[in-house]
């Protein structure tokens, strides 16, 4: 539904508690790359060992550099962290390896960067943050993507935390700006026990429509259509007010909803993107028997 690429960037929205560790270390564990270069800023120690220990585990490490910088460490280092991170992935690309690339989060190596800023006396504009945050965020990014000749490449996952989903945001406004896609966690969505939590109406992957074939993207195009009608009219059908027949659109989006919602929490099977979209199609055409 929102597929990644090789050489792309991709940022990854979510507020506090929506799952957005369990989805990086997923990530890190199951998409192609021949390392794994995963920045921590501003942790907090317990949850770091967590992160490394336990959501990462054995299968995660094997492959991965992990550089970290827990939260009572000096904004110097906090900011550090992610830029060193970076040159890491990048002295991997520059031999020829394809290099998945995990920030988590650029809100803290912007927060860090904001303290070092003000204490050198440059002025706060952005809700707080100085102006010189936005070429920060932007260098940082641009040095991730396709690499060049016989290099290879960076793809790049940053996470920002979005407090009170508000996606406008000085820090989420500037990288939305600059990624090839964006990908919410919707608190809502968490709460009902449906992970990973993606917001897919407010998802993009700019990527497509070439990273996928005709019929995958007519299978996109309308499994995005059923969540649309089906999230427009929940309350009406929840409520009782609605109709059976009196919209074709809206009969098809209550008959499908369930097993689209349970086809979007399972994880990836076996036969891989084929598999994939065999069971989207079978989840459109209301099989329940998939």
């Amino acid at each position: 539904m929102l597929p990644i690429v090789r050489g792309q960037r991709v940022g990854l929205f979510a507020g506090s508690g929506v799952g957005k560790s369990s989805l990086l270390s997923q990530l890190a564990r199951g998409v192609s790359a021949d390392v794994v270069v995963i920045a921590l800023v501003g942790e907090r120690g317990r949850e770091l060992r967590e992160f490394v220990e336990t959501t990462l585990g054995e299968t995660g490490l094997a492959r991965s550099v992990v550089i970290a910088a827990t939260s009572d460490q000096s904004p110097l280092l906090r900011r550090q962290c992610l830029l060193s991170a970076m040159t890491v992935a990048e002295y991997f690309r520059d031999q020829g390896q394809h290099v998945l690339f995990l920030a988590d989060s650029v809100t803290r190596f912007a927060e860090a960067h904001r303290e070092i800023a003000l204490t050198a006396g440059e002025q706060p504009s952005l809700r707080g943050y100085p102006p010189s945050v936005q070429s920060a965020i932007m260098g940082l990014a641009e040095r991730a993507g396709p690499g060049i000749e016989a290099s290879g490449d960076i793809t790049a996952v940053f996470s920002v935390l979005v407090p009170g989903s508000d996606m406008e945001e000085p820090i989420a406004d500037i990288l939305r700006g600059v990624l090839d896609g964006h990908v919410v966690l919707d608190r809502t969505i968490a709460e009902r026990g449906r992970f990973p939590a993606i917001d897919l109406l407010r998802s993009v992957s700019r990527s497509l429509p070439w990273a996928a074939t005709a019929e995958e993207n007519r299978l996109i195009a309308d499994a995005r259509k059923v969540i649309a009608t089906w999230e427009g009219a929940a309350m009406m059908v929840q409520a009782g007010l609605y109709q059976a027949g009196t919209d074709a659109m809206i009969d098809r989006a209550i008959k499908i909803w369930p097993g689209l919602d349970a086809y979007l929490a399972l994880n990836a099977p076996a036969n891989g993107i084929a598999g994939s979209f065999a069971l989207l199609a079978q989840t459109l055409r209301g099989d329940q028997n998939r």
